[in-house]
């Protein structure tokens, strides 16, 4: 049931944090994996990590920001592995931090083309194949932060609220032809990407405090669910926002 022999995997930003924790946990169940991420050096460096160890991987340096990037990603992945059974959509950008008020028009294009469009714009790439095999798996790594408002983080919040119903649209939209299309929202894990939020103290004391859990996420506590998710086991899961957050977003923090 968790196994994924056979399948191809393309993981974006996937040279650390989150992402790499995917790109290791599929490939412990058999998937050949995609590293990408925009530095090629650090790409090469991750799939060096994963062939060493007898995985498969391929590393195809990719901006998501940039539509031929992507085109290129999808086509280099096409080429060298045949196909694309999975696509994880985690690379994401947060420039700003403060108020909505204060940020510029150039910071919300910014992280919504970076955070949303780039998302639309792969799966229009790598849906129709699936289509064609009437197989495949589309995961979108979200946030808590599309499901509250934010005094600090608006924008980013915005825009991964937009991912959520991306995912229902294209469940609805590619359900027929046996697509399946979730996202995982995690709450605060020690990333650099949240490195600071979770560097302090007091802001991590009051998150753990708040938290059934009483503890920050890691890493691999959302690879291995992604991984999970990916195999015969999510079946018959579509649509959906699965929240991974120690229990704090079902907490009365009072």
């Amino acid at each position: 049931m968790f196994d994924l022999n056979g399948k191809v995997a393309v993981v974006t930003g996937s040279t650390k944090g989150i992402g790499k924790s995917i790109a290791y946990s599929m490939a412990a169940l058999g998937a050949k994996v995609v590293i990408s991420s925009r530095k090629a050096d650090a790409c090469e460096e991750v799939t060096k990590e994963l062939t060493n160890q007898g995985f498969k991987a391929k590393s195809i340096p990719c901006h998501i920001g940039r539509k031929e990037d992507l085109e290129k990603l999808v086509s280099e992945a096409q080429k060298e592995f045949g196909k694309i059974d999975i696509l994880v959509c985690n690379a994401a950008t947060n420039p700003v931090y403060g108020p909505m008020q204060k940020a510029s028009d150039e910071a919300y294009d910014k992280i919504m083309d970076t955070n949303v469009k780039s998302v639309f714009q792969l799966c229009k790439l790598v849906c129709p194949d699936m289509a064609t095999r009437k197989d495949g798996v589309v995961i979108i790594i979200s946030s808590i932060g599309g499901f509250k408002g934010s005094k600090n983080l608006g924008l980013y919040s915005l825009s991964k609220a937009a991912e959520q119903q991306l995912v229902r649209n294209l469940a609805v939209e590619w359900g027929p032809h046996n697509i399946r299309v979730n996202a995982i929202a995690p709450g605060l894990i020690k990333t650099d990407f949240a490195r600071e939020l979770w560097e302090d103290p007091k802001k991590t004391e009051a998150v753990e405090r708040i938290t059934p859990l009483g503890r920050l996420g890691d890493p691999d506590d959302i690879g291995l669910l992604t991984a999970s998710l990916a195999t015969r086991a999510g079946n018959y899961l579509t649509g959906q926002t699965i929240t991974i957050d120690g229990g704090r977003m079902v907490t009365d923090p009072s």
